[in-house]
């Protein structure tokens, strides 16, 4: 640089011209997850929604959620492969929405990058919209922050977040659980995006490339990791709105199945779960005998094969499962709703737990392989 030249924008590593290319790459993706409901189109300040049918609630709770992918990320930019991930995120948010029995309305996201490389920001915001379009909700808008000096130049990070609304009188939750409720599973894809700073530890430890065949997974380590999170929105609004002896909704995330599960039943009652009650999906048992990992800190990390868990009504607990068979995601009898024995905390016993002070789950038996 010369005395006369001075230090400019891009001298300094920030494209905004590849930033631009970017957002017009997107448009059509983002621009297909838009209904009637959404005004004005990609780039305004703040995006738009016509929220004229919550007039017809009588009082409409707005519910609200945000979340990343966690490590994850690094295994899609570890592959080169950007287009799933944006899967992941929209499950991660909206799912945690649909639990209180809300439907998800509007999405935004948050991209940081060390450069923006416009071809890569675009896979990652059309995997976000394809995930809009599967969880049926808008994206209203998003930011892509160019880092350099702070993240290297193929680093990235995503995050977002979403708005929901549901009936007062409809409200899902705790309240509405009772002893004798039938605690129903959900099936996951896979492992989600939860737990993979433990999953990528046994793969070092294994000594697997990421391009590595395991036999018992039928595909390589890779393809395995970056199974997408499966997105139950659309089912359980479904749900909310067809079964009325639904209670509540459980997604399953960070901390397991028995975290989470408690955490959506009230003080005194406890939620049984049979171990014994499905087939453990193959990558659980492979993560678990490659690494020796513990059988309680596995499950109290992975979902196990569980990625969302219904409490409902006896006489409703069949026609919940048969309508989410319908729906392509298999589920089954988990166990049941009784009242809570106060046995201490231990591996088989989770209670209060992520802070609230609800309910109890009490695991037996032990897994299927």
């Amino acid at each position: 640089m010369t005395e006369t030249e001075g230090i400019t924008y891009a001298a300094a590593g920030v494209d905004t011209e590849a930033g631009d290319k970017a957002v017009e790459m997107m448009k059509a993706a983002v621009a297909k997850t838009h209904g009637p409901e959404v005004l004005g189109g990609v780039g305004a300040f703040a995006g738009l929604f016509d929220a004229s049918a919550l007039l017809s609630y009588e009082r409409p709770l707005l519910a609200s959620s945000t979340d990343g992918v966690g490590t994850k990320i690094v295994i899609a930019r570890a592959l080169d492969v950007h287009d799933t991930i944006g899967q992941d995120l929209v499950a991660m948010v909206v799912d945690d929405i649909v639990v209180c029995g809300a439907k998800p309305l509007v999405m935004t996201d948050y991209i940081a990058c060390g450069k923006v490389v416009p071809e890569r920001i675009a896979d990652i915001v059309r995997g976000i919209a394809e995930g809009c379009e599967m969880a049926g909700v808008a994206l209203v808008g998003g930011e892509t922050a160019e880092h350099p000096g702070v993240m290297e130049p193929d680093d990235y990070d995503v995050a977002g977040a979403a708005i929901g609304v549901v009936e007062a009188s409809a409200l899902l939750g705790p309240e509405r659980v009772a002893a004798g409720d039938v605690v129903v599973a959900m099936a996951s894809s896979g492992l989600h995006s939860n737990g993979y700073s433990l999953v990528r530890s046994v793969v070092r430890h294994a000594g697997w490339e990421l391009s590595t065949t395991i036999p018992e997974l039928g595909r390589t380590v890779g393809e395995e990791l970056l199974e997408p999170t499966r997105i139950y929105s659309r089912l359980c609004v479904d749900l909310a709105a067809s079964v009325p002896g639904l209670r509540a909704f459980s997604h399953v995330t960070g901390g397991g199945l028995a975290a989470n599960l408690a955490r959506v039943l009230p003080r005194g009652l406890a939620a049984t779960v049979a171990r014994d009650a499905w087939d453990l999906p193959a990558v659980f048992s492979v993560v678990q005998g490659a690494g020796a990992v513990p059988w309680n800190d596995l499950e109290s990390t992975l979902n196990m094969g569980v990625g969302m868990v219904a409490v409902v009504a006896p006489d409703d607990a069949d026609a919940l499962i048969a309508s989410s068979a319908a729906a392509g995601v298999p589920a089954w009898t988990l166990g049941t709703v009784v009242q809570d024995p106060a046995l201490p905390v231990g591996p088989d016993v989770v209670r209060g737990a992520k802070g609230v002070d609800g309910g109890s789950v009490l695991l037996s038996g032990a897994y299927r392989a």
